[in-house]
């Protein structure tokens, strides 16, 4: 019995080495390839007791200073991240679930004994041992099939010394024919849980993608706030000199007005910049909770990821609101779900309607008893005992049932429903993006030209300053107007690489296991990149030019 029994260590790697295999060969199904799975953290395998509070607490008050890369924060975030960790969890659960249902569908062998010493009220006393061992077969076409052995001794103590020892060899199968017969009625849970594994997989290929991401553009989200910071400190410093200049020429130039209102200009730019600091200081710390880093780590960030970003410029795609729907209905994995689900939904009607048949099954059972009375493991196969039958039950009370078939019946008309609502989104998401694209790609070549503008507007504005034809307000606005539309510009471009991402994350296409794929085009289909007014614009002409409400409203 203690050879019998298995730690808790080992039971822990037998579900996971089952949890993985279904895992891994999942994967292969759906994508051809499978991945490194697993759920194992610092903590795994130690004892819970042996992980104190105190642990934890020195845990997150590490003090540390990182400089990462866009790079090293995905693989910080993959391995250290609570939602991604949550994620993986999940999985694993949906796999541990199918490894119970499939469980029904093994052999089980039971063992066991019960050993007693008795004295009855007139002194006689008695010790028995009752054993039994077998083992049970559920089948997926419903049928149950089990063999069994029990074995009964009985030794008299005092008087008599009478004993007795007695073995009966047992068979026995029942297979329905109508209610619960076939494996779609009888093996409906474990077909499900097969299912949910296959769903569960998509939905964290799925997440992945997505994590992946945003993970990225929360890294050009704080290079845009510390360009913001750097540009709303220039500003300051040109508000101070600006003050400067004009209290020096107030003695017999500028009006006090003026003067007064340079300074409110300067304390304006002053918590303009104080303001930047402190929203880029708040989303630095949410990063590090994204990235599962603990408050006090000291993190920075590569500003050379910014710049080679803006070296890359917009990577732009060719494809109509059609193709795109059709490339998403192939890739998109929640799509995939979506329509499975439906079929499920179909599946679960019919094994409603079965539960509504007649109970309708034959049976055959077959014993034997050893030869008395004390030969236990001597059996004469001339005494077998057997029957065969056929066992009804006529559908009389199927209230339950009748409810139950009713309610699939609302579920599939709701799942009808979804499916077609999610087509539908599908369609107006793709729409969206389309023009959003679109959109981003315009405001980022206006604000393109608007910095180059302003560049000339400073320019001139100094040299005008140098030939005394304009007075130092002049380069002070010009400054400004660069100032805004240098930050305009990089907020269209991250804005941009956001949309592109989102827009293929939609569709299904993301590929975000490539080197620096925000850098490429990111898709795992062809989109014919690179070519003039790619997204079938619904807002510029073929010349270039906006069009027109007319030709917009089809007047």
């Amino acid at each position: 019995m203690l050879l019998t029994g298995c730690s808790t260590t080992a039971h822990k790697q037998r579900a996971d080495d089952s949890v993985l295999k279904i895992v891994t060969e999942v994967e292969a199904q759906i994508f051809g390839e499978t991945s490194d799975f697993s759920i194992e953290t610092t903590y795994t395998g130690r004892d819970p007791d042996d992980i104190l509070v105190e642990e934890i607490f020195e845990d997150r008050d590490s003090k540390s200073r990182k400089i990462i890369g866009i790079d090293e924060a995905l693989d910080l975030a993959v391995s250290q991240n609570r939602q991604y960790q949550s994620e993986k969890e999940t999985l694993y659960l949906k796999a541990l679930t199918l490894t119970g249902e499939r469980y029904e569908f093994s052999p089980k062998f039971f063992a066991g004994s019960t050993g007693s010493r008795n004295r009855d009220s007139d002194g006689e006393r008695t010790e028995s041992a009752d054993s039994q061992a077998g083992v049970g077969y559920l089948l997926t076409t419903g049928a149950n099939v089990s063999v069994n052995i029990a074995n009964d001794v009985l030794r008299y103590l005092i008087g008599d010394p009478r004993r007795s020892a007695a073995s009966t060899l047992s068979f026995s199968v029942f297979q329905p024919l109508l209610r619960g017969a076939g494996k779609e009625a009888a093996a409906e849970r474990l077909t499900q849980a097969e299912r949910n594994v296959i769903y569960a997989i998509r939905d964290f290929t799925h997440f992945q993608s997505e994590f992946s991401a945003a993970i990225v553009m929360d890294y050009f989200r704080l290079l845009q706030q510390k360009d913001t910071i750097i540009n709303e400190y220039n500003n300051y410093q040109s508000r101070i000199e600006a003050t400067r200049y004009l209290r020096a020429r107030s003695v017999d130039r500028e009006k006090a007005l003026d003067v007064n209102q340079a300074e409110q200009a300067e304390l304006s730019a002053r918590n303009r910049y104080i303001n930047a600091i402190v929203r880029y200081k708040n989303s630095l710390d949410q990063f590090k909770i994204t990235l599962g880093l603990p408050q006090t780590v000291d993190l920075q960030l590569k500003d050379e990821e910014m710049a080679l970003l803006q070296d890359k410029g917009l990577i732009l795609y060719s494809i109509d609101t059609l193709s795109a729907f059709e490339v998403s209905v192939n890739n998109r994995l929640p799509l995939l779900n979506s329509i499975d689900e439906f079929e499920d939904a179909k599946r679960k009607v019919r094994v409603a309607a079965n539960r509504l048949k007649m109970d309708l099954g034959i049976f055959a059972t077959a014993s034997i008893d050893s030869e008395g009375p004390t030969n236990y493991d001597e059996f004469d196969f001339d005494q077998v005992r057997s029957s065969v039958g056929i066992q009804l039950d006529l559908p009389i009370d199927r209230l339950r049932e009748r409810n139950t078939y009713r309610a699939s019946l609302i579920r599939f008309e709701a799942e009808l429903r979804d499916l077609g609502l999610t087509l539908d989104d599908l369609r107006s998401l793709i729409d969206e993006n389309l023009r959003e694209l679109e959109r981003l790609h315009q405001n980022f070549l206006i604000q393109t030209n608007a910095v180059e503008l302003a560049e000339k507007q400073v320019a001139g504005a100094r040299l005008s300053i140098e030939s005394g034809n304009a007075i130092y307000r002049d380069l002070e606005e010009a400054q400004d107007d660069l100032i805004a539309a240098q930050n305009a510009q990089t907020a269209a471009l991250v804005d941009y690489l956001e949309s592109r991402l989102r827009f293929l994350f939609e569709l299904g296409i993301l590929k975000t296991d490539t080197n620096r794929f925000w850098l490429t085009d990111a898709s795992r289909v062809s989109l014919n990149s690179g070519i003039a007014n790619p997204l079938g614009s619904s807002t510029i002409s073929e010349d270039g030019e906006v069009i027109t409400p007319q030709q917009l409203f089809g007047q």
